[in-house]
């Protein structure tokens, strides 16, 4: 299935750079709904805005609708010299929002643009009408921030002999050769199925759509390079979240796959969300989903409920 309620918007760019994005007006032409928030989709890690396919149709139906790819994914550019991270998406979020679409807006987001959508959000201040995170990724302040993957370093670094000449050598060509190969791995539509198949709980929706979806823009030019420089990113490179929400001034809505396998210590981190949104005074609402990492994807049913009802209620 793909984004048939919505198309692709006129072109745009951010920092000089063309940025995919398309949006579906609402049915309902009455003033009453055209006075409602538009609604900004905002996609996760290695995913694009045909991710969106099951909300997009539903959710316009009484909002304007949204979503965009993130610089580094989808069919947006890929530079390589970018620094890529929650600054960057965050950035590129607010001035869409107020180059694009002008109004209050409700932004959307899964995963890693999760956070963007929350550090977004935050910098909007009174232009956010709400923000909603699907299982979102991010850090606290008593929280080391992840570094790059500290155990393969390791291993591989204990088979090459200590000395500088040696250290270069893994820097300048064994390292990037490995990242290389976990590159090349992860693209391989029956490793993207598989991998999709441990995030979803119910893999009815990874269909071959879905699989080409992600695939193809790892095919581009320049998406080697992203996945260097996120695979080597220092966490998300923003704020914790707990210092967001203190700046947060719109209401929030926190949507969890309760199964997602890639959460971990999922309860510890859903009370932190909680207490940390409470301690700022948020307008918070939490619903429990029995879903995996992609609830939005996996029982759309569902989240275009929950959704639609929180929009009704704020």
């Amino acid at each position: 299935m793909s984004v048939f309620s919505s198309k692709p918007n006129p072109s745009w760019s951010y920092l000089g750079y063309e940025v995919y994005s398309v949006s579906s007006n609402f049915m309902n032409k009455s003033a009453e709904v055209e006075d409602r928030p538009v609604v900004l989709l905002v996609h996760g890690f290695g995913a694009s805005t045909d991710h969106w396919r099951y909300n997009i149709p539903v959710l316009s139906k009484t909002h304007e609708v949204h979503a965009i790819d993130l610089l580094g994914f989808g069919r947006s550019d890929k530079p390589s010299e970018l620094d890529y991270g929650g600054e960057l998406w965050k950035d590129q979020i607010v001035a869409y929002v107020k180059e694009r679409i002008g109004k209050p807006t409700v932004i959307v987001g899964n995963s890693l643009g999760g956070y963007a959508a929350l550090a977004a959000g935050a910098a909007l201040e009174s232009d956010s009408a709400g923000v909603v995170l699907l299982n979102a990724a991010g850090y606290f302040s008593d929280e080391k921030v992840s570094s790059e993957p500290k155990e393969l370093n390791k291993k591989i670094r204990k088979m090459v002999l200590s000395g500088i000449s040696r250290d270069l050598l893994f820097k300048w060509l064994i390292y990037p050769l490995i990242q290389r190969l976990i590159f090349e791995n992860l693209r391989r539509p029956d490793v993207i199925r598989k991998t999709l198949n441990q995030v979803y709980i119910d893999s009815t929706n990874v269909d071959d759509y879905l699989i080409e979806s992600i695939r193809r823009p790892s095919l581009e030019p320049g998406a080697f390079q992203v996945f260097q420089k996120v695979f080597q990113a220092r966490g998300l490179k923003g704020k914790p979240i707990d210092e967001l929400f203190q700046e947060l001034q719109s209401p929030l809505l926190l949507l969890w796959g309760n199964s997602d396998p890639w959460l971990r210590n999922a309860k510890a981190k859903q009370e932190k969300f909680r207490s940390f949104a409470q301690q700022a005074s948020l307008k918070v609402t939490e619903v429990l989903l029995n879903a995996g990492h992609c609830p939005h994807d996996e029982v759309p049913d569902l989240v275009n409920k929950e959704v639609l009802n929180w929009l009704k209620s704020h």
